[in-house]
C-alpha cells in the first residue's frame, strides 16, 4: 500500500478538477492506501516568494503542513487546470513557496548541479484544458506539463512522473466526465 498525497492546484472546491482529485482519492481508499489531500485554494499563505532565495521568508502553518505532507507521501497526485497554457497562480505560488532550498533540493557550492531530496517519491499529473491537447503540443510546446514534470517535480528527484490530460473540457459532455472520473478513480486504486 502506498501513501499518497492530492495536491488540488484549482482554487475551487467545486471545479471538474475538484472531483477528479475525489475520484483519485475514493479509488486509492478503495485499494487499501493512505490518502491525504492538500486543497491549495483552502490554505492561508502567501503565494509571492517576496525576496526569492535572498532572505528566508518564515513558513505559514499550512506550509509548513504541506512540507510535512510532501515529505510523508510516497507517491504525489497534482491536478490543476491550464490557464494560460500555464498552471494557476495559486499552484506556482504553493511551488515557489514550499519546494524550496534546503527542503526540495539544495545547489552545491561552486557548481553548476544540485542535490535532489525527493528522490525515492513517484507522481501523476491530471491536467485539464479547454484546448484539444495537440494544440497544447504544438503551440506551447505543454509547457503547462513540462513546467510542472520536468523543472520542478523531477528538478527535485521525483520521478517517474505520469500525466493524464482531459482536454477539450469545455466542450465535454456529462457523460464524458463520468468517464473521465471513472478512469482516475482506477488510477487512484492503481497508486499510479
Amino acid at each position: 500500500m502506498k501513501k499518497i498525497l492530492i495536491i488540488l492546484g484549482h482554487p475551487s472546491n467545486t471545479s471538474f478538477n475538484h472531483a477528479l482529485a475525489e475520484s483519485y482519492a475514493e479509488g486509492a481508499r478503495k485499494s487499501g492506501h493512505e490518502v491525504r489531500l492538500l486543497k491549495l485554494g483552502d490554505l492561508q499563505f502567501d503565494p509571492v516568494l517576496r525576496t526569492g532565495y535572498a532572505q528566508t521568508q518564515e513558513l505559514e502553518p499550512d506550509l509548513v503542513q504541506a512540507q510535512q505532507d510532501i515529505l510523508w507521501a510516497e507517491h504525489l497526485v497534482l491536478v490543476y487546470p491550464s490557464w494560460w497554457g500555464s498552471i494557476p497562480a495559486l499552484l506556482k505560488g504553493f511551488f515557489d513557496r514550499t519546494f524550496l532550498p534546503g527542503f526540495a533540493f539544495k545547489y552545491r557550492p561552486n557548481s553548476p548541479w544540485w542535490d535532489k531530496y525527493l528522490t525515492g517519491k513517484s507522481a501523476r499529473i491530471l491536467l485539464t484544458m479547454d484546448s484539444p491537447a495537440i494544440y497544447n503540443w504544438l503551440m506551447y510546446g505543454n509547457a503547462n506539463i513540462k513546467s510542472v514534470k520536468v523543472a520542478t517535480l523531477q528538478y527535485c528527484g521525483i520521478k517517474p512522473v505520469k500525466v493524464t490530460t482531459f482536454d477539450r473540457l469545455r466542450f465535454s459532455t456529462a457523460a464524458k466526465r463520468e468517464q473521465w472520473l471513472k478512469k482516475v478513480a482506477e488510477l487512484g486504486q492503481q497508486a499510479i
